[in-house]
């Protein structure tokens, strides 16, 4: 950990607390909430609506995917994030979408208020340098093989660029077990926080592919000490051209909230 300079406690950085338009990242639970993609107009409102009922703080939706396959759904790009600037505007949400390539970064930052780093670019660096330049914040996702101290230097990336907003999220790492999409690390958030003033969130969605196991894994992650939660929900899942398995109804969502706000108090 001798490089992690900026990110560390020992950089005498005070606990990092993140404010995107009135919600502070890092002092209190912060849930992130929407769609996997951001596939219509109706469908994005729909659910931001729903997830605004249900006491979320934040509107989740990708504009831009980076799928396994090229033929599948890559997102609505450009008019994807129009429709997600509609709905912040509408529902009074903040907006979390991915940014894919250095390129883009800046015209993005146009329509959204948090710039998300997916897996899959944890350790692009030129991405990683980009983000660090501008004055949004930086959700930077684990990569699905990496340690800790490999996560940490990419935060540090950011940071030493001059960009002192990001935000560390657990989204779980590939292990040889296949009932889940990937193996929830949950002892990494008390890991990352001995040693990083960063606030840290999970997303048990990617983690678990699996709606019946997103509930308990976001009350664990919150007994774990995490700072937020990023989940996918859609108004109809089994429409969602991405992800379907791994979405919740606004039902579920609901039902989430109520049992997430209970515990996150009853542990205050």
């Amino acid at each position: 950990m001798k490089d992690i300079k900026l990110a560390s406690k020992e950089s005498g950085t005070k606990r990092t607390i993140i404010e995107v338009n009135g919600v502070r990242i890092g002092e209190r639970l912060v849930v992130i909430a929407g769609p996997c993609a951001v596939e219509s107009e109706y469908q994005l409102m729909k659910t931001a609506e729903a997830v605004k009922k249900a006491g979320a703080d934040m509107l989740r939706g990708g504009a831009f995917k980076p799928r396994t396959s090229p033929y599948s759904f890559q997102g609505l790009g450009l008019k994807g994030l129009k429709i997600l600037e509609k709905a912040r505007k509408e529902f009074d949400l903040p907006v979390v979408t991915e940014v894919l390539d250095s390129r883009d970064v800046n015209w993005i930052c146009e329509y959204v208020d948090v710039l998300q780093i997916g897996a899959r670019n944890m350790q692009n660096f030129s991405l990683l340098k980009e983000v660090g330049k501008v004055n949004k914040p930086v959700l930077l996702k684990r990569g699905m093989y990496s340690k800790m101290s490999e996560w940490l230097n990419c935060a540090e990336y950011i940071l030493s660029e001059g960009n002192p907003n990001v935000i560390l999220c657990e989204r779980g790492i590939r292990t040889f077990e296949t009932y889940t999409r990937n193996t929830l690390d949950l002892s990494i958030v008390p890991a990352v926080k001995e040693i990083s003033h960063l606030p840290v969130i999970v997303d048990p969605s990617h983690a678990t592919g699996r709606v019946s196991l997103i509930k308990p894994m976001s009350l664990a992650a919150i007994a774990a000490g995490a700072d937020g939660l990023l989940i996918e929900v859609h108004y109809k899942p089994e429409e969602a051209l991405s992800d379907k398995d791994q979405q919740l109804t606004p039902d579920q969502f609901q039902e989430l909230m109520e049992e997430v706000r209970e515990l996150y108090s009853n542990m205050k």
